[in-house]
Formats: structure tokens, sequence, C-alpha cells
């Protein structure tokens, strides 16, 4: 595994552009009424893969992979040809191998049965060959590029709490020194809930493609400044911290004017292990901060897309977050009051466009009305955008024969 973020595969063959994106999803837009629907898919497969890996006890970091593995997979296939539910499955299969903690073909098969017939999926299939053949399907389109960095460690490194980050294999990726993080002379201090909100808001990126975009420390930073924004008191607190360190050094500064010479290397040291008020900290960071402010405002917009997003349907939010997704507290806190309503208040009807197909309209606080997707809606839909390719193959309008990838064509029958 590299050791360094900069000269890994991750960096160089796995950090993309939004043109990239959308080239990948170019296909699977023709089959659907409204590209948003695609964006909640993301974050229907990132809780389904955590509510799987909690079944297969593993650890938050062996989830992260596997949707980071799910993510880069669907940057070169298209949901409308592929079974989604299996890709997740040697996803996570795959994931706990390439983070040694491995978990038997039996058991994933037997726990993601059981998973996705929560949904009304019946045809993951039983045997465990299957899923074998479809994991060396998905390393080869993997490129068996499989070192994923994650933001997990930048972040206890930033925040003074990765004092033993010196042995752990991610060193490169949180190396201090002004190549990463500037001149690296103090840490930011923060309280444990805060860390533990920070920690939340990185679980929550991978609701999105936010892995694909950025590199991790950008990421790590985006969550840290979140966090400072939206967390009160620990912005009131880094805030009165910083005030009374400068009005401390100004009135040491003043006090010894006359005697600066002979105390100068006392006064820096003493300067020095005095904890960096925010902007000095933020300054420090050798990163762009229009950056950060971007992927902040990507990470804003992913929480209010969430909130138009119910796993009523198929399965209660209990059992969600009990499975892996408790970063939805702090979702609560970002999204603002909308997110603190219960599921059943939400006011309106429900559409019904088939078997199992909902999709419940509720009024917003301003009179607006928008759609709140659930996982049924979601799963009708891939059902139609395949049956909607399928058929397009089978009859082109050109009439010409359509070659077909044999290796996605199996893994689509793999039921």
């Amino acid at each position: 595994m590299a050791t360094d973020f900069w000269s890994s595969s991750h960096y160089k063959r796995w950090i993309v552009d939004r043109a990239t994106l959308r080239q990948a999803r170019s296909d699977d837009l023709q089959y659907v009424d409204n590209p948003e629907h695609l964006a909640f898919l993301n974050i229907f497969f990132a809780n389904l893969i955590s509510r799987l890996g909690k079944k297969l006890q593993l650890r938050q970091r062996v989830v992260a992979t596997a949707t980071v593995f799910f993510r880069r997979f669907y940057v070169k296939n298209s949901y409308c040809e592929t079974d989604p539910f299996i890709v997740a499955a040697a996803c996570c299969y795959v994931a706990a191998k390439a983070e040694e903690s491995p978990v038997h073909i039996k058991t994933v098969v037997s726990e993601a049965r059981v998973l996705f017939g929560e949904y009304g999926i019946k045809t993951f299939p039983s045997d465990n060959s299957k899923l074998a053949e479809m994991e060396f399907y998905l390393v080869d389109e993997l490129e068996c590029d499989l070192t994923v960095f994650h933001p997990y460690r930048i972040l206890m490194n930033l925040v003074g709490k990765g004092a033993c980050a010196a042995t752990d294999a991610e060193t490169g990726e949180a190396e201090d020194g002004p190549r990463y993080w500037g001149t690296g002379e103090g840490k930011l201090e923060l309280s444990g809930p805060a860390v533990q909100t920070a920690w939340f808001i990185i679980n929550d990126t991978y609701r999105s493609e936010l892995c694909l975009l950025y590199p991790p420390h950008m990421i790590a930073i985006a969550a840290i400044y979140l966090t400072l924004v939206f967390n009160t008191s620990t912005r009131a607190t880094v805030q009165a911290s910083s005030a009374n360190s400068s009005a401390a050094s100004a009135q040491h500064a003043h006090h010894d004017s006359a005697r600066r010479s002979s105390r100068s290397a006392s006064h820096n040291s003493m300067k020095q292990s005095q904890p960096p008020d925010l902007v000095g900290w933020m300054a420090g960071l050798n990163v762009s901060m229009s950056l950060v402010a971007t992927i902040a405002q990507e990470m804003i917009s992913l929480y209010a897309l969430w909130d138009r997003y119910s796993e009523d349907a198929g399965t209660s939010a209990e059992q969600a977050r009990a499975a892996g997704t408790a970063s939805l507290r702090n979702a609560h806190v970002l999204r603002g009051s909308r997110a603190t309503k219960q599921p059943g208040t939400r006011s309106g009807g429900v559409l019904h466009g088939g078997v199992g197909n909902s999709m419940e309209i509720s009024k917003g606080d301003e009179g607006e009305r928008s759609e709140v997707i659930t996982p049924m809606f979601l799963v009708q839909l891939l059902l139609r955008m395949r049956e909607a390719r399928m058929a397009d193959l089978a009859h082109p309008a050109s009439g010409r024969p359509v070659a077909v990838n044999k290796m996605l064509e199996r893994t689509q029958a793999a039921g």
C-alpha cells in the first residue's frame, strides 16, 4: 500500500472531474424523469452498504472503503445495465479483504439476501459462486486499485488527537509539514463532541460523490469548518480562546518591550506553545480556502437533498440508524428545522405509479411542495430503468445490432 497519497492510485486515477461523472451517468439520465433521482440513489446505496456492513460487523473504515469501491465501479458503468445490489454486496466483500477484515463469502451472501429482501429484492443469488464471479468483475473494473485513503485519520491529526498516526498505514496521508499543512505550528483543539460531529459529517459525505471529486484532506478540512460554523458552543469557545490568546500576547509584548532583545527567544517559544486562533489556523493550512468553501456548500446541499429522503418504506428509520447511520443525528443539526420533523408529520398525499412505486409529497415551511423519496420508489425506478435499457438494446432505433458487454450481462442475470 502506498503511504503517500500523492503517489497513490487514489490520487492519480480516481480523483475525477464533474465532466467524467456526467458522462458516467449519461445512459442512466435517459431513463429517469428527474436527474435528482440519481442523487437519491447515491444516498440509498450508501445507506444500504452501511446496513450490510453493520450486519457483517465491519468497521466504519471498511464500510467507507466499500462505498468508495461502489462509486468507482459506477464511474465506468451504468445503473441501467447492471444489478447494483450484487455490486454492493461484492464491494463489501472485497473491501473487507482489502482492509484486512475478511468475511466468509457464505456470510455475505446470506446476510445480503435477508437485507435486500426487505426492499423487495428476491432475485439476489443464493449461489456463492455468483458473488465470487462478481468479485473478479469488480476488481477488474477497479483496475486492481484497492488503495483508498479516507479523511478520518487526517481529521484526528488536524485536531491534535492523532499522536499515534506515525505507526499507521496512512502516515503519508496525514504527514505534517509545509507540503500538506503549511507551517504546522499548532493543532486545532476541539472537544470530544465537536470531533464526533466532524466525524459524522465525514460519514455523511459518502452519501454523495465527494470522495471521487476531492482529496480526503480537503474533505476533512471542510468537515472541521462546518463543525466550527454550525456548532455554537465550539465556535464560541474557539473565538474566546483566540481573543484571550491575542490579548495576552499583546499585553506581554507591551510589558516587555524594553527588554525584548534579552527575552525574544522565550517570548517566541511561549507564542508558539499557545493554541492558534481559528483564522490563524485556517491560514496556516496550505490549501485553497475557496475550494474548502465549495466543498462545504456541497455538503450543505447534500443535507438539503437528504431531508427529502425517507427510510420509512421497507425499513424503519430506527432500524436504519441502528444499522450504522448514526450520522443522521448530525444531519438533523445541519439540515435545519425541517429535519427535526417526525416522518409521520409530513403533510400531503402519495403518488402511486405501480406496485410499490410511491413518492410522498410534503409541504415545506414556505408552502412549496417537494417530493419525499422512499427506498421502494428507488427500487422500482431501478427496475424500470433496466427494463427500458434492455428493450432499447434488443430493438435499437437504428435497427443495427448493439454490442453487449457479456460481463455486465451476466452480472445483471446473476439471480
